[in-house]
């Protein structure tokens, strides 16, 4: 067995770790559960501790410990919805394994949108608890927070039956990073960002906070022919060894106001100077700050009110929002509480003042929603002088994890938040709504009394169903279906394991990804178009044939696209990517090959370096997510092997651009 010092050296450099093939499994998975230990220890990313505790999971699906721990990162970090299948590991083996084990299934199902599954889960510790009232163990949750709990899943089946029109798109790989990335504000001409990042490059403390994460740093991006470009430091001047966070623009662009830790944490400014650089960040002035935390800001667009969260005495619980005015001799004054319209005995935060001065967008742990923060939006009424009652913005914005830091565009089309979905490279990203007919912060059309009433569409019941691909048995897989273009998740319900029902309530006609993925299997990813809702009561099913990995198995990922001549991925590429590392890291004694295959443009030579790089770029892919890259061999065949003619007919030569996956052990 390695040396505590080298496992820490190693995983400080390489960011993995390797146990040697030849033990058994069993004796694999204790392996990297001592790993994982020494990673806690050494301060590693709890990212990174999931990976090697989801390694030994999958060698060792008895074991209980670290089966349990690998689901318990993942509710801690990203893909929460995954945690499910190693919670329920160890409830099948042992369900007294630990006191609140059917909470965390709830909040795994929760997480993934499975509302019914985790109601059932979250009754079944209420039963436990009842039945052991005395019980004051540290893994005990309160009734009260399981009521919570299953109030917003009551909400979630409400918002996801009628979601709203929205696109989200991650806004960019060169801005997202691996780690947190959040509190986007961007200029009016929506040609430069500023935002919050927790990475490791670039930041200006090389060491991390007790939570095993860097400090928060201040990051900046301009677009350049409509492209963002990489996301870079935005500079000592501004940022310190300790957190610093970006907070909002000042309207003209010209101040940047920033959070700081100091004095229990703080509110400063920041203002460019004339060769676009920043000057040094000073204290707010006026009352604002207090000895206690003064967290985030927005200001009105004539820079004459402030809204701020703070969790000072005299609020209604947890973090408030708060209103101040800018006095005669240039301070801040004023200081009030925005009152029991707005605020709640739950954190209320991320407060955002849109271009119109009246419509307030923040987020709130203590409303209707669907789980974490879930961002809302009021409106001034000067009539009354009171906010109106805030309205929940709804499905696909608002999610079970949290939802926060929401700023509007001037013309009202598009918004940019931080939240954490499937799609996300790492913890929170970035990204981009855009509202198809009308702004956010319009209100909706009085009704016309002599309009006539549309009657109600019903929705379409699409059923998929996984079965084995020899036997034609059912498999227990778990089957989603999502937006191709705006990334939405359609809601489902679980008929019997490996039969899942989505219900189609678009007007028209649509495209989506359907995806698949069991344990053992190819997962399959195939874009398909389903018609939308009706007048009459439809049903559509669809049989998805699961393969097995076995030995020689060969499969073409379809979904994985690149750059026209290069080895570059597009954006649409990383669902297909994530799917096929999440499918590795299940599957720890597998090797296999990635071939890369061209059409016939170009000449053999060059087709057969850019074969080759295009597979070399899934496999460096794949090892920067951990796996060892002794278990992928890379190989270009140019246009030796096509699948079709590569004639003149662009069909043709499509299918034989395409990257094949191919088993060679397991």
């Amino acid at each position: 067995m390695f040396s505590t010092r080298y496992v820490l050296v190693f995983l400080a450099v390489a960011g993995t770790f390797v146990i040697s093939f030849s033990q058994d499994t069993k004796q694999q998975a204790q392996e990297y559960l001592k790993v994982a230990e020494l990673m806690r220890e050494g301060s590693q990313a709890d990212n990174d501790i999931r990976e090697v505790l989801v390694i030994g999971a999958n060698l060792d699906p008895e074991n209980l410990t670290i089966n349990f721990e690998a689901g318990r990162y993942h509710l801690m970090t990203i893909q929460k919805d995954l945690a499910v299948q190693y919670f329920m590991r160890v409830y099948e083996q042992d369900p007294n394994y630990r006191f609140h084990i059917e909470y965390l299934i709830g909040q795994s199902y929760q997480y993934g949108l499975q509302f019914d599954k985790a109601i059932e889960f979250y009754n079944r510790y209420k039963d436990r608890v009842n039945k052991r009232p005395n019980y004051q163990g540290r893994d005990k949750v309160d009734l009260a927070t399981v009521d919570r709990n299953i109030q917003e899943c009551e909400n979630g089946k409400e918002f996801v039956s009628s979601p709203k029109n929205y696109s989200i798109v991650n806004i960019s790989r060169e801005i997202n990073s691996e780690w947190d990335d959040y509190a986007p504000v961007l200029n009016a001409a929506e040609d430069e960002i500023i935002f919050t990042s927790r990475r490791k490059d670039g930041n200006m403390n090389q060491n991390v906070d007790t939570d095993n994460k860097p400090f928060e740093d201040i990051f900046i991006s301009k677009k350049v022919n409509g492209v963002w470009q990489p996301a870079e430091n935005i500079g000592p001047v501004v940022n310190s060894i300790y957190h610093d966070s970006n907070l909002a623009f000042s309207a003209d662009g010209q101040t940047l106001f920033i959070y700081k830790t100091d004095n229990g944490g703080d509110i400063y400014y920041s203002e460019r100077k004339p060769d676009g650089s920043w000057g040094v960040p000073v204290p707010l002035p006026g009352i604002i700050n207090s000895s206690f935390e003064e967290k985030s800001i927005t200001i009105s667009p004539d820079e004459k009110t402030l809204y701020f969260s703070s969790n000072r005495p005299g609020g209604f619980g947890g973090l408030d929002l708060y209103k101040a005015t800018l006095d005669s001799k240039g301070e801040w004054s004023s200081v009030k509480n925005l009152g029991p319209k707005i605020n709640t005995s739950a954190d209320d935060d991320g407060p955002f003042i849109d271009y119109d001065g009246k419509t307030l967008y923040f987020s709130s742990k203590g409303r209707k929603g669907m789980g974490g923060f879930d961002i809302y939006k009021s409106v001034f009424d000067e009539a009354t002088n009171e906010w109106t009652e805030p309205e929940n913005l709804g499905y696909p914005i608002n999610t079970p994890d949290n939802d926060i830091f929401f700023v509007s565009t001037k013309d009202g089309k598009r918004a940019y938040y931080s939240s954490v979905r499937e799609d996300g490279l790492g913890y929170d990203d970035i990204y981009m709504i855009t509202i198809p007919d009308q702004p956010l912060a319009k209100k909706d059309p009085e009704p016309v009394s002599d309009q006539v009433e549309e009657k109600t569409k019903i929705p379409l019941r699409y059923i998929v169903s996984a079965v084995d691909a020899q036997s034609k048995e059912p498999v227990d897989a778990r089957i989603r279906l999502e937006g191709l273009r705006d990334n939405i998740i359609v809601p489902s319900s679980t008929k019997q394991p490996g039969k899942v029902e989505f219900r189609i309530s678009e007007a028209e006609a649509k495209d989506y990804r359907l995806s698949v993925e069991s344990e053992g299997y190819m997962f399959v990813n195939q874009n398909v178009r389903i018609e939308g809702a009706s007048d009459q009561d439809k049903e559509v099913t669809r049989t998805i044939e699961l393969r097995k990995l076995q030995t020689g198995m060969v499969s073409i990922l379809r979904n994985i696209y690149f750059d026209f001549n290069k080895a570059t991925f597009k954006q649409e590429s990383y669902n297909e990517l994530n799917k096929l590392e999440r499918m590795m890291q299940q599957n720890p004694g597998m090797k296999v090959e990635i071939a890369g295959h061209t059409d016939n443009i170009g000449t053999a030579a060059y087709n057969m370096a850019l074969s080759q790089r295009r597979a070399e770029a899934v496999k460096d892919f794949l090892t920067k997510k951990g796996i060892d890259a002794r278990r992928i061999t890379a190989i270009g065949f140019g246009k030796t092997k096509p699948l079709a003619s590569n004639d003149d007919e662009e069909e043709g030569r499509e299918l034989n651009r395409r990257v094949e996956f191919k088993v060679i052990s397991n």
